[in-house]
C-alpha cells in the first residue's frame, strides 16, 4: 500500500534529485534479481527524491508486463522504505491501464505515464488514454511529454481539472515556448521536471522555467557527483555547474552521442566502469564497444567522480 498521498508524493519528488535504477541483467539478458536488488539497496541508500522502477534507464521498453511487475515488487522490497519507489506505464492504452494496477498492488506511490504505442494521436486522444491510466488508479500520475505524446497546456490544465491523482509534468521535448504555456496555465497545481536525455545540461536554464527537479541517469554511478551537480543548480551557482559541466557532463555526452540508444547503454557501461557490473543491454540496444567503455572508465577517472567505496547513509 503506498505511504504517499499523490500530493504528499508531489511535493516529496519537486524538491530532490530523481532517477531510473538500471536493470540488472545476467548473460543470457534475464532479470539478475541479486544484482539488481544489489543495485537497488545502494541506489537508495543516499538522499534522493524518488526512484522510478522499469522507466526508460532502467529498460522498460524491453520488459514484459510480468517483468516489469517483478522489477517494481523488488524494487518496492529492497528500495521503499527508504525512498518512494514509482512505476512506469505505457504502449497500449489496456496495457499502460495493466501496468499501472499492477504497480499499484506491487506497493509502488506513482506512475510515469509513456507515450502510447507507435501512433500518432491529437490531444483528445492523448487526454483519454491519460485519463484512462488515472482513473484505474490511486496512485499519483505524472504525464512524460515527449516523442509522440506532446500534451498542450489546455490537456494538461484538463487533466489536473478531472484527476486529483494527477500530480506531475515530465518534459522531454525541450520546447520553452511549450514549457511556459504549460506552467504558466497549470501553476503550482503540478510539479514539473525535465526528461531530456543527459538533464544535467538543461537543468540550470529549466530551473527558471519552474522545473525544480529532474531525472539523472547518471546517478546510478556516479551518485555523489549527481547529487552535488544538482544542489549546485538548486543553490544556481552558475560557476559550480559549469565547472561540472566541461569535467565530466559534456565530455560524456560526447561518448553517449556515438551511437543510437547509447544513453541507456552509457549507464550500463558507467556501472561497469566503476565495478557494479549490472550486465549489458537488451536489443535493440547494443552495449558500449572496447574503446567506448575505455574512454569512459577514462573520463570518470579523470573527472574524479568514482564513487565512495561505502555508500553515503539515506539522509546523511
Amino acid at each position: 500500500m503506498a505511504q504517499y498521498t499523490p500530493q504528499e508524493l508531489a511535493n516529496r519528488l519537486k524538491d530532490g534529485l530523481l532517477s531510473f535504477p538500471a536493470t540488472a541483467f545476467d548473460a543470457e539478458l534475464n532479470i539478475d534479481e541479486k544484482k539488481f536488488r544489489e543495485h537497488l539497496a545502494w541506489q537508495s541508500s543516499y538522499d534522493v527524491a524518488g526512484l522510478f522502477a522499469a522507466g526508460g534507464t532502467g529498460e522498460g521498453f524491453s520488459l514484459t508486463p510480468e517483468e516489469s511487475a517483478s522489477v517494481i515488487r523488488m524494487a518496492v522490497e529492497e528500495a521503499g522504505s527508504k525512498v518512494p519507489v514509482l512505476a512506469s506505464a505505457g504502449g497500449t492504452t489496456a496495457q499502460a491501464v495493466e501496468n499501472a494496477r499492477a504497480a499499484e498492488a506491487a506497493g509502488a506511490e506513482g506512475i510515469l505515464l509513456l507515450p502510447p504505442y507507435l501512433t500518432e494521436c491529437d490531444q483528445a486522444g492523448l487526454a483519454a488514454y491519460a485519463d484512462a491510466v488515472a482513473r484505474a488508479t490511486k496512485l499519483g500520475v505524472i504525464v512524460y511529454n515527449r516523442a509522440n505524446a506532446r500534451y498542450d497546456a489546455d490537456t494538461v490544465a484538463g487533466l489536473a481539472d478531472r484527476h486529483e491523482n494527477f500530480i506531475g509534468f515530465k518534459d522531454g521535448v525541450g520546447d520553452i515556448e511549450h514549457t511556459t504555456k504549460v506552467y504558466a496555465k497549470n501553476g503550482d497545481r503540478l510539479f514539473y521536471l525535465g526528461g531530456l536525455p543527459t538533464a544535467e545540461t538543461f537543468a540550470l536554464p529549466l530551473l527558471q522555467l519552474g522545473m525544480s527537479t529532474y531525472s539523472s541517469a547518471m546517478f546510478n554511478f556516479v551518485p555523489e557527483f549527481a547529487l552535488e551537480f544538482y544542489r549546485d543548480v538548486r543553490n544556481q551557482d552558475r560557476v559550480a555547474v559549469n565547472e561540472k559541466l566541461n569535467r565530466f557532463v559534456l565530455p560524456y555526452i560526447d561518448i553517449r552521442d556515438r551511437v543510437k540508444g547509447y544513453g541507456v547503454s552509457i549507464v550500463k557501461g558507467g556501472l561497469k566502469a566503476v565495478g557494479r557490473d549490472a550486465g549489458g543491454v537488451r536489443p535493440p540496444l547494443q552495449d558500449l564497444t572496447e574503446r567506448d567503455l575505455a574512454d569512459l572508465a577514462a573520463l570518470i577517472e579523470s573527472a574524479a567522480v568514482r564513487p565512495a567505496v561505502a555508500a553515503v547513509p539515506h539522509g546523511a
